[in-house]
């Protein structure tokens, strides 16, 4: 099944190498102090430039401002950002003129009303990642392995831009997942790790093995 798998939060040579060889499609690289999986922009940059050509290099960020993209994208050879913060679609929009980069916006989902955003968001963005909603007072808006009701998604077909499924994948579940959904496109970042922020290299290549069928 043509399933295009993204590997998220990705901080040392060895992550980068077993996603690109398991057949993921995107690489992740977080900037965002509070996450386990935090890199510089130097470790960034080097782990991108080493990256094997066919893996779209990301950068995940969180309400970040301009300094932050000016310095990420003036030194990270990317392919595209993804806001996964309280970024308005109006900030949106301005990031993907200042950046010249592709933008995914992630949405977070707990329930049929948090959809209605979808539908905004894909006005300004290039890519959807739908995931589930952080809990009150998460120090991190994504990346806290929870998942939300996949049921939510069955049958919509609607939607105008590529969207990616995100929260509390495993392994173990995100063939169900697809099943469900109907997803093209799928995120894991702790649901391939050993500890926070700590990859699992073989649970890598058995997520994207799962994913694809």
């Amino acid at each position: 099944m043509d399933i295009r798998v993204k590997i998220c939060g990705l901080s040392r040579p060895e992550d980068v190498a077993a996603a690109a060889d398991a057949g993921a499609v995107y690489g992740g690289f977080v900037f965002f102090p509070k996450s386990p999986r935090n890199v510089s922009i130097d470790v960034a940059r080097d782990l991108a430039v080493a990256a094997p050509v066919g893996l779209a290099k990301v950068a995940l960020v969180v309400n970040a401002d301009d300094a932050l993209i000016d310095a990420i994208t003036g030194a990270v050879p990317l392919d595209m950002l993804q806001l996964h913060g309280k970024e308005s679609p109006e900030r949106v929009a301005e990031l993907r003129a200042r950046t010249g980069l592709p933008v995914m916006k992630a949405v977070g989902i707990a329930g049929p009303e948090d959809l209605e955003q979808i539908a905004i968001y894909e006005q300004v963005a290039d890519q959807i990642l739908i995931d589930a909603k952080p809990p009150k007072g998460a120090d991190l808006p994504g990346g806290n392995g929870l998942a939300f009701d996949w049921r939510l998604l069955q049958g919509r077909k609607y939607w105008t831009r590529p969207w990616m499924l995100a929260g509390g994948l495993t392994p173990d579940n995100v063939a169900e997942a697809v099943r469900l959904t109907g997803a093209r496109q799928v995120d894991v970042s702790s649901g391939v790790e050993s500890a926070p922020g700590v990859k699992d290299l073989d649970r890598i290549g058995d997520f994207v093995r799962a994913a694809q069928g």
